[in-house]
């Protein structure tokens, strides 16, 4: 790759209740009265190869938590590798339900401790980017109604304000993860993540909540730290229209516009750049989902990185620095994971040269981790986490894309 921009940041990305382990929240709850179901359900959801080569999707352990990574107690040696692998920035998330584990008691121990570990990022030279929200909620917010109910936008500004106190020193701020696109699609659209709620009235109020969340952490951001920036993890996918016909067109853009653009058209003046996380092309044919997927991950995904250069050109026109805040593959046995990062950082020098402001890539993930709904069987991880010892190896797709940042970093 030929040279980026100077101040280029290059990194990874984690979220903490999918590497700390020992968590307490709504998600910890619902794992362990889902586990049997989500391991039952695995002979129909997932194919016959994915069941031979993954038969731990059938262990009820498989869907608990637990301790994870144990990033809480390793987070300095995981990131000695992240620096070794020539990051200099690194995404991760605050754990709303260790800061308050009860309402309107926080925790300065807990505090402390991401302190220290925003501490630990800046001693090694890694620029953090830190995630207030990334899913999960305290026990008594759920309690409460969560994102339906219109009080947690209130807590959840005071939980940013606390936070804001005791760390100033961060300049990237990431205020929610996936909300609308993902989130409260996942969770009460189509129902399949806690509370489970499949109710579409639900959903666009759990949105509208989530908008005002962000808008009001901006302003307590700005507040604390004028220079700050600050944006959202936004899950961008690629439509693209299979034949040149007026319905496919037509299905291509209204996708666009309702998947990608809604929940950013509607705080775009609190934000000061734009989280790009990009995983999927959908081709549109009389339908959606149309995709030959030649090439696919472990959990099925299609593998397409060109589609991350038609999604940063599509986001040129709010004219704000661009980071992509996730991208990444399931690829347990490192095949295909090194050429996919080589493959998509083209394309994103494609789109720098087209004049998108692109300032940042994170690769989802730095290490192996619990997968939400999946368990741990998918591996996303550049380094990759036994979880019986805990032991970290660094897979040779890393090396890979340390080279990368090496040359592409040259003058």
């Amino acid at each position: 790759m030929s040279p980026l921009p100077k101040q280029f940041l290059w990194g990874a990305g984690t979220s903490s209740h999918q590497v700390e382990g020992g968590t307490h929240n709504d998600w910890s709850e619902w794992e362990e009265k889902n586990a049997p179901r989500l391991a039952r359900q695995a002979h129909k959801k997932w194919t016959q190869w994915q069941q031979e080569k993954f038969p731990e999707m059938f262990d009820e352990k498989n869907y608990i938590s637990g301790r994870a990574c144990d990033h809480y107690n390793r987070y300095e040696e995981d990131f000695d590798i992240a620096q070794r692998l020539g990051h200099n920035a690194h995404r991760l998330s605050l754990e709303w339900s260790r800061i308050e584990p009860k309402k309107g008691k926080f925790d300065e121990k807990e505090l402390n401790h991401y302190k220290n570990v925003i501490a630990a990022l800046k001693k090694r030279g890694l620029e953090p980017f830190v995630t207030l929200w990334h899913f999960t909620l305290p026990v008594w917010v759920r309690d409460i109604g969560g994102w339906e109910n219109k009080e947690t936008v209130d807590y959840f500004t005071r939980y940013t304000d606390t936070c804001l106190q005791s760390m100033r020193n961060v300049k990237f701020w990431i205020t929610l993860n996936e909300p609308d696109d993902i989130y409260a699609v996942f969770s009460y659209l189509k129902g399949v993540w806690p509370p489970q709620k499949r109710n579409p009235l639900k959903t666009f109020s759990v949105i509208k909540n989530l908008i005002r969340a962000h808008k009001e952490a901006y302003k307590i951001i700005h507040k604390h730290n004028p220079s700050a920036m600050v944006g959202f993890a936004n899950n961008v996918v690629f439509y693209e229209a299979s034949k040149d016909c007026f319905i496919n067109k037509a299905l291509a853009f209204l996708a666009d516009y309702f998947w990608n653009c809604w929940f950013l058209n509607r705080t775009i003046t609190y934000n000061d750049f734009l989280g790009c996380n990009y995983y999927h092309h959908n081709v549109v044919n009389y339908g959606f989902n149309k995709n030959e997927d030649v090439k696919t991950s472990d959990i099925g995904w299609e593998i397409s990185p060109r589609g991350i250069y038609y999604t940063l050109k599509n986001l040129k026109k709010y004219d704000l620095p661009i980071y992509i805040t996730e991208n990444g593959l399931a690829d347990a046995d490192d095949a295909r994971r090194g050429q996919y990062i080589a493959n998509t950082l083209m394309q994103v020098r494609r789109a720098i040269e087209d004049g998108v402001d692109v300032r940042g890539y994170f690769h989802w993930s730095l290490l192996d981790n619990f997968e939400w709904d999946k368990g741990f069987w998918p591996r996303f991880g550049l380094v990759e986490i036994d979880y019986k010892t805990m032991k970290r190896t660094v897979r040779k797709s890393a090396e890979g894309y340390k080279t990368i940042i090496e040359n592409a970093s040259a003058r």
